[in-house]
C-alpha cells in the first residue's frame, strides 16, 4: 500500500516535543518497513538528518506553507496520478480534507485544561484544526493510556478509535566517557553535584514549585553544594520561576542553559545527581526514558503519564506541594551505594520497555488494517 505522511514536525532542527515524536516515528517506519511504499509530504527542503529517499520512501517537497494543511497539502493529495492508500500525521492536525483514510496522533490535551495559559491567536487554531482533525480521523494514536483517557474524556470518541502507541527511546543512546560529561559540564558552568530539569520552560512545567522545594532541600535537608540546572529552551509564561529563584535567595546556584544540543543532551543527563520532573501534566516523558537510560535516578511526579513511564524504577512525589519534591529529591541524593546501584539497574530495565520499533510496528498495524477494511470486496492492496 501507499502510505502518505505528514513529515514537517520531524523536518526541524531543534525537535523537542511533537517534532520528536513525529522524527522518532518517520526513522522507526523507515527501518521497520520495505514492504510498503512512503510518500513524505513536506513544505521545506528535507534536513539531512531524516531518513534518506530510496525505492519506497520518497519525499514530496512543496509549498506555498500558507495554511499548508488547510488547503495546499489537500490540493496536491487530490491530484496526485496515484492517491495514497492512507494518511498518516504524526501531530494533531490532519489535511483538512483527504481522499484517504486519516490518522492523527495526539500527545496531551493540556490546552482543553488550561486554555488561559495559551495566547488567543494560538488557541484559536489548535482547538478548530485538531477538533475537525479528531472528527475525521479513522484512528486516533495516543501517546499513552493517560493520553487516551483524556481524548475520550474532551471528545467523548469510543474507546476503538484509539490506540496507545508509546514513544521509545533512540538507538544513539550509549554509555558516556567521564571526559565528555566533564566537558559539557565546564561549558555550562555547571559543578560536580546538580539536579537536572530538562524540557521546555512553561507552565505544566511545575517549574516555581521545583525552585521552592529546591530552596526547602537547601534549608531544611542541608543537602550541600548542589546545583539545579534547568535545560530548555523558553517557552512561554517563564518569567515567574526567574522571580521565584530570586526572591528565595538560591539564585546563585541555579543554572539556566537554554535550549540544548542533540550532542550536549546526554553528557548532561548523564553527569546529574538526579533528573527531576515535576510536571503537573505529561502527555508521556521522554526525558524520564533517557535519564534510566544513562543510569541516573529519576524524581517525577505522580499524576498523569508519568507513572506510566517511570513504572517501579522511579521515586514518586506530589507534585503540588514542594515539601513533597524536596523530600524525595533528598531521599534520592541520600541512598546508599547499593541502593543506588539497584535504582540504576531498575531504570536501565524500565528504559528499554519502550522503542521506537515497538511505537512503529504498532502505528504501522494501525495504518494496514485501516486500509483492508476500507477495501472494496475483491481488491487487495
Amino acid at each position: 500500500m501507499l502510505i502518505g505522511i505528514d513529515g514537517n514536525e520531524a523536518n526541524i532542527k531543534d525537535r523537542v516535543g511533537v517534532g520528536g515524536f513525529a522524527f522518532g516515528v518517520l526513522s522507526g517506519l523507515y527501518e521497520l518497513d520495505r514492504k510498503n511504499s512512503y510518500r513524505i509530504y513536506l513544505k521545506q527542503p528535507t534536513l539531512p538528518s531524516l531518513p534518506k529517499e530510496r525505492e519506497n520512501w520518497q519525499y514530496e517537497v512543496f509549498g506555498p506553507s500558507f495554511a499548508w494543511t488547510q488547503w495546499r497539502l489537500p490540493l496536491k493529495l487530490y491530484t496526485e496520478r496515484r492517491q495514497v492508500d492512507v494518511f498518516f500525521s504524526p501531530n494533531h492536525y490532519a489535511p483538512r480534507f483527504c481522499p484517504a483514510p486519516t490518522v492523527i496522533s495526539i500527545m496531551d490535551l493540556w490546552h482543553h485544561r488550561h486554555p488561559e495559559q495559551f495566547r488567543q491567536k494560538d488557541l484559536y487554531q489548535l482547538l478548530k484544526w485538531e477538533a475537525y482533525s479528531v472528527k475525521q480521523a479513522a484512528k486516533i494514536i495516543a501517546i499513552s493510556e493517560f493520553t487516551k483517557e483524556e481524548i475520550i474524556k474532551f471528545y467523548g470518541l469510543p474507546e476503538e478509535r484509539i490506540i496507545v502507541a508509546y514513544p521509545g527511546l533512540g538507538k544513539e543512546i550509549k554509555k558516556l566517557r567521564n571526559k565528555e560529561i566533564e566537558d559539557v559540564k565546564r561549558k555550562y558552568g555547571i559543578g560536580s553535584n546538580y539536579l537536572l530539569y530538562l524540557g521546555t520552560l512553561q507552565p505544566k512545567k511545575n517549574l516555581v514549585c521545583l525552585i521552592e522545594a529546591f530552596n526547602i532541600l537547601d534549608t531544611a535537608y542541608h543537602i550541600p553544594h548542589t546545583q539545579l540546572v534547568f535545560a530548555g529552551k523558553k517557552g512561554w509564561l517563564y518569567e515567574d520561576m526567574f522571580r521565584k529563584a530570586k526572591e528565595t535567595g538560591v539564585g546563585k546556584r541555579v543554572v539556566f542553559t537554554d535550549y540544548v544540543s542533540e550532542e550536549d543532551k546526554y553528557p548532561l543527563i548523564a553527569g546529574a545527581k538526579c533528573f527531576v520532573l515535576p510536571s503537573l501534566y505529561e502527555g508521556f516523558g521522554i526525558p524520564v526514558l533517557e535519564a534510566m537510560a544513562l543510569g541516573v535516578p529519576v524524581a517525577i511526579s505522580n499524576v498523569s503519564s508519568l507513572p506510566e513511564v517511570g513504572g517501579q524504577a522511579a521515586f514518586y512525589f506530589n507534585p503540588e506541594k514542594p515539601e513533597s519534591i524536596a523530600e524525595t529529591l533528598a531521599g534520592v541524593l541520600k541512598l546508599s551505594p547499593e541502593e543506588k546501584e539497584m535504582t540504576i539497574r531498575a531504570g536501565k530495565i524500565q528504559a528499554k520497555k519502550f522503542t521506537w520499533e515497538k511505537c512503529a510496528e504498532k502505528i504501522l498495524d494501525t495504518l494496514e488494517r485501516l486500509v483492508i477494511s476500507n477495501l472494496p470486496a475483491g481488491r487487495q492492496v
